[in-house]
């Protein structure tokens, strides 16, 4: 017989010992309820252990899932975008001051086509915005419609954003 009741398992009691043993039926029915009560509090012991080690590895998860989504969401220090050290600008008096051709390569327009286009927009009282100048704006505008680029790659070339661009 085992040492101790929480030691009896009902799977390893063979009735066929008990019997041999000289005992009467009814013994053999309140050893078997005794048997199945003791499993049963043994079962449950496992059942809340499974549980508990469950429950806190579902924890340990949720809380790694939170933390994850607190992290991607959190505001950083924006990182700044066009950082060409050649901004819209300064391209614009490269291809005003360089070689003749490559303006009209970049922008379709000889260099003297594109000042009386300047010039032509400033009597129709188009002028400088408050962060981007006439030029420049003629340059985004041309240098769009010659090449078709998309919003995004003119906002890089001129270090623009793409509301800017599309304005």
């Amino acid at each position: 017989m085992a040492e101790h009741p929480s030691d009896i398992d009902e799977e390893f009691v063979e009735w066929d010992t008990i019997a041999d043993c000289g005992q009467d039926v009814d013994e053999v029915e309140v050893i078997d309820v005794e048997i199945k009560e003791i499993n049963n509090g043994h079962h449950m012991a496992q059942i809340r252990t499974q549980f508990k080690v469950q429950f806190e590895a579902l924890y340990a998860v949720s809380m790694t899932i939170i933390k994850a989504i607190a992290l991607v969401t959190q505001r950083a220090e924006p990182i700044p975008y066009h950082t060409s050290i050649l901004s819209g600008e300064g391209w614009m008096l490269e291809l005003l001051n360089g070689h003749p051709e490559r303006i009209r390569t970049e922008l379709g327009v000889h260099k003297h086509v594109f000042k009386i286009l300047v010039d032509e927009l400033q009597c129709h009282q188009f002028n400088h915005s408050k962060h981007i100048t006439l030029q420049e704006q003629l340059g985004i505008f041309l240098y769009t419609a010659v090449t078709g680029l998309s919003i995004r790659h003119v906002g890089e070339r001129f270090q623009r954003s793409n509301s800017t661009i599309s304005k």
